[in-house]
């Protein structure tokens, strides 16, 4: 296992990083904490979760259960919590079960935090994310109608000053280490590199976005953001929800996969998107590669990621996943799969 310093912070990450947004709703406690066990046995030192978690599907009666399941564990291992990183997020404006939807500001990162290590039976946060910004974002497929003509630069810009003067103090309380983004876009990162010279004892660690052989949003602007500021992708759904296995080619649907609990993977399924999958999954093939291996491994090896985050409903599919978390792709492999690229540049 490969490990990789998160920015200019003074976490070493695992190169793969367990997700967690099925516990408590397609994956069961036990099984949970069977995950956490063998990923922790195969050399993995960071898990990721968020205060809304479970999803598929996102249901109020279960939000927050996923962070209780986490904490449940850490209890149960009191001596390891110190050997891995564990990040969790705050939720952004919109989402009613959390705080009915008003989003982050100081008052709510105070209350957020403070349920965060309730739930997780913990004193600190090792990386704590804030989910998505207020102002909205073109991340979970919204970029094709994404307009925003309507934001208000300066409320926004109060805003981040607000947030982060309530992360610095959690921060100097011993309440987090550091701090991370996610569903951000070079703007609004930008806006926060800016005013982060009034708070020297914070550092962006990451940005936690899709990334994948299907969302490769983020090899533009972003990735120069990345490099001339130090700043590592976390990239979820690198598995494009499971769609990149193959698994769901023909219209097949498997019982208690996340497309039997979420029609068309949250928009990620359309002709020219099964059209690509079918052709990375027949590559895969001729390199005599799994595609969940190929698929991860492609993340893994591009030069701006810090870790990349997977998940797996069962134990069947973990196994699967961390026996291929040392495969490095080969220049020819590359090759073609940036060929795909050329053909499928955006897939959804």
């Amino acid at each position: 296992m490969n490990f990789n310093k998160l920015g200019k912070s003074d976490l070493r990450v695992s190169s793969y990083c367990l997700g967690t947004m099925t516990f408590g709703e397609a994956t069961s406690e036990i099984d949970s904490h069977l995950q956490i066990d063998q990923s922790i046995s195969s050399g993995i030192n960071f898990i990721d979760t968020a205060e809304m978690y479970p999803t598929c599907p996102l249901r109020e009666e279960t939000t927050g259960d996923t962070e209780v399941i986490i904490g449940n564990w850490i209890e149960k291992n009191k001596s390891k919590r110190a050997d891995f990183i564990l990040a969790t997020k705050i939720s952004g404006k919109g989402y009613k079960a959390v705080r009915n939807g008003k989003g982050i500001d100081e008052k709510s990162i105070k209350i957020a935090i403070e349920g965060s290590l309730k739930k997780l039976k913990t004193d600190y946060i090792d990386l704590y994310q804030l989910h998505w910004p207020n102002r909205g974002s073109y991340h979970f497929r919204q970029n094709w109608n994404y307009n925003p003509t309507n934001q208000d630069t300066n409320l926004t810009k109060d805003n981040i000053n607000e947030v982060l003067n309530a992360l610095s103090d959690l921060q100097k309380e011993g309440k987090i280490r550091h701090i991370g983004l996610s569903n951000e876009t070079c703007w609004g990162t930008s806006q926060f590199l800016d005013q982060l010279k009034n708070f020297p004892n914070l550092t962006i660690a990451s940005i936690q976005n899709e990334y994948s052989l299907l969302c490769r949003l983020y090899d533009l602007d972003m990735a120069e953001m990345s490099h001339h500021e130090n700043i590592s992708l976390l990239s979820y759904s690198p598995l494009a929800g499971g769609f990149l296995t193959g698994k769901y080619i023909n219209d097949n649907v498997p019982n208690n996969s996340r497309l039997s609990r979420v029609p068309s993977l949250f928009g990620r399924i359309n002709e020219n998107s099964t059209s690509a999958v079918k052709e990375y999954v027949s590559l895969s093939n001729k390199f005599n590669l799994d595609p969940v291996h190929m698929s991860l491994a492609f993340c893994n090896q591009r030069p701006f990621m810090g870790s990349v985050i997977f998940g797996a409903t069962d134990n069947k599919q973990l196994n699967n996943i961390l026996k291929g978390l040392d495969i490095v792709l080969s220049d020819e492999v590359m090759l073609e799969i940036n060929k795909l690229y050329k053909k499928f540049p955006i897939t959804f």
